[in-house]
């Protein structure tokens, strides 16, 4: 089992940053990929950003490129996602994700969620 907790949500001005993190315990020593998604009120839950464990591998939803960078610290268990130019539609619950590849990570173990807003 993989326990996966985020942190670093919170409100946010339009145009703004936020980090989340993410940290993995329990059956860490598995090479999980790594990602988020996210889930806006009223609609389904959407593919944001993956990352391999070794980082070689990483994707990221259109919606997102150019703006969110995904990366990893093995040592420490953790991976984030910088989110930087933010706007009103990156209003989300944002959920961690740990899989067997970049490609499955939403068929593995997940997070609780935080809640991230985008203000104008």
């Amino acid at each position: 089992q993989v326990q996966l907790v985020e942190s670093g949500g919170g409100l946010v001005q339009a145009g703004g940053s936020l980090r989340l993190s993410c940290a993995a315990s329990g059956r860490t020593s598995s090479n999980y990929a790594m990602g988020w998604f996210r889930q806006a009120p009223g609609k389904e839950r959407e593919f944001v950003s993956a990352i391999s464990w070794s980082g070689f591998s990483i994707r990221y939803a259109d919606s997102v490129k150019g703006r969110f960078t995904v990366s990893r610290d093995n040592a420490k268990n953790t991976v984030y996602l910088q989110m930087n130019s933010l706007k009103l539609e990156d209003t989300a619950v944002y959920y961690c994700a740990a899989g067997n590849s970049v490609a499955t990570i939403g068929h593995g173990y997940w997070g609780q969620g935080t809640q991230v807003t985008v203000a104008s």
